[in-house]
């Protein structure tokens, strides 16, 4: 799938919350810079390389106002990831950040989240600015020094008044 040339963000298409007290929305985190990261807990890549490197950012960027949103997006292997395993996963993994599982639809195996930005497989990334619009996508995972100088870059715009 292309990517989207989208200027703004797209709403997330969820069916159920994970480590969040409510549903996050994009429109809500307006004024927020946020990093959407796509997986599927039997994505090796996702798994190997990832995680691990959300989890970095999450420690460098812990005292910014930066933030991360899991999108747990199942285009295969559906009866594999019940809520269950994901859960269990999300424990032993330690992931604490919120998590989203995008909306199946049963038109297609594609979920619509994943649709909407059409994303090429797992796993993805959108780097979301604080307006909202999409600073940056990638499929696949870029090197930690790249991704890191793209957040802080976005970090350090101006805080928009909503």
């Amino acid at each position: 799938m292309p990517m989207p040339d989208l200027p703004y963000a797209p709403e997330l298409s969820v069916s159920a919350w994970y480590n969040t007290p409510e549903p996050l929305t994009l429109e809500a985190l307006r004024g927020r810079v946020v990093l959407l990261h796509a997986f599927q807990l039997l994505c090796p890549g996702c798994v190997a390389q990832s995680i691990p490197q959300v989890q970095r950012i999450e420690r460098v960027f812990a005292n910014t106002d930066l933030q991360v949103v899991g999108l747990h997006t199942v285009f295969e292997h559906h009866e594999a990831m019940s809520p269950v395993t994901l859960e269990a996963f999300l424990h032993e993994y330690r992931i604490g950040s919120p998590v989203g599982v995008d909306m199946a639809d049963e038109q297609s195996p594609i979920p619509i989240t994943m649709r909407r930005y059409a994303f090429r497989g797992t796993p993805s990334s959108v780097l979301i600015g604080r307006d909202g619009s999409i600073l940056h996508q990638t499929f696949g995972v870029e090197e930690d020094l790249a991704v890191g100088a793209r957040i802080a870059t976005a970090l350090s715009a101006a805080r928009t008044s909503q």
